[in-house]
């Protein structure tokens, strides 16, 4: 059901019809809408579109702002009044960019606003690994403390961060707050070339780079240039006790590789919150229960409240930077 939220009068240059095709996508009735129903003189809030949905709901809108519904030439092309996408996330993959601008219509993203919850979601993943708190937790709940001679369990060794490198595949926001906390930690930050014409001083080659890291950290975007960007050949140029840890796009990492990879102890261990394919098949190779050492979450290193509420007030400054006529 979707839910029209119109203002009490209309001002000057404000667009009028906006459209948000998922909100449910973004917020879970926890967030501020104010800044972003204050945007547009009207509203259609659409807590989920499908494929087949999108073509009318956006008939008639000025902004139609978009997490990932996908918004292909023909779509765009068949909105007559469109001339503003907003999209409520930083990748813009799911918008025909050529022929959005071939259409006179603007597109905009939200770069930086999910930084500290991602950053935070990194080092979580890299402190269970190596302080081992999932095999604890589990020990603990199976009665094995209760049962020990001494005061301590000390069956699963914990590694300490520091001394230890971390690898960085894209130095944007995200990239460089990981960098920021790893040095905090006493770690050493390697960053990956973005390709081999890439000559700036601080960089290695990627292969390069592999084969140093205690953990590799992804932060690139999804382009034809990264899309398995980490396959066979890289997985088995990393060191056998590595981490591997994937917060960008599930299409730069090798899926069939990467469980490969973690059945036959090339890499120590993955924690992966995005997939290829979203939400992922039942059969999807790396929900296969014999996959050793792999930590798998449903795309949430960006969620936080925090987060999305930036999220919303920064789309809501988007349209407020104005839309030009078509």
């Amino acid at each position: 059901m979707n839910s029209h939220r119109p203002e009490a009068s209309a001002r000057p240059n404000r667009p009028g019809l906006g459209v948000f095709l998922d909100l449910a996508s973004v917020d879970r009735d926890d967030l501020d809408l104010g800044r972003l129903t204050a945007a547009c003189d009207r509203w259609a809030f659409w807590p989920a579109t499908a494929p087949g949905e999108i073509a009318g709901r956006i008939r008639a809108a000025e902004v139609v702002v978009t997490n990932k519904c996908v918004l292909d030439a023909d779509l765009l092309g068949k909105a007559a009044a469109l001339r503003l996408v907003c999209v409520a996330a930083t990748g813009t993959n799911n918008i025909d960019l050529e022929a959005a601008a071939r259409l006179g219509i603007a597109v905009r993203n939200v770069p930086g606003y999910a930084t500290a919850a991602v950053v935070q979601y990194v080092f979580a993943a890299i402190l269970s690994h190596y302080t081992r708190l999932a095999d604890y937790r589990a020990a603990v709940a199976a009665g094995a403390w209760s049962r020990a001679e001494h005061f301590c369990l000390l069956e699963y060794p914990i590694e300490e961060i520091a001394g230890r490198t971390l690898g960085i595949v894209g130095l944007g926001d995200l990239g460089r707050g990981v960098a920021r906390v790893a040095e905090a930690f006493g770690m050493r930050v390697l960053i990956a070339r973005r390709d081999a014409m890439d000559a700036r001083p601080g960089r290695i080659a990627l292969h390069d780079l592999l084969a140093q890291v205690d953990v590799l950290s992804l932060h690139c975007p999804l382009t034809a240039e990264t899309r398995g960007l980490i396959g066979a050949a890289e997985l088995n140029l990393m060191r056998r006790d590595a981490l591997l840890i994937n917060t960008a796009r599930g299409g730069i990492v090798d899926e069939c590789a990467l469980a490969a990879a973690l059945r036959a102890g090339l890499i120590g261990a993955a924690a992966l919150d995005v997939l290829t394919r979203e939400p992922p098949p039942p059969d999807h190779p790396l929900l296969a229960a014999d996959i050793p050492n792999l930590s798998i979450t449903p795309h949430v290193a960006w969620a936080s409240r925090g987060a999305r509420q930036r999220l919303l007030d920064a789309v809501a400054d988007n349209i407020g930077r104005g839309v030009v006529p078509r």
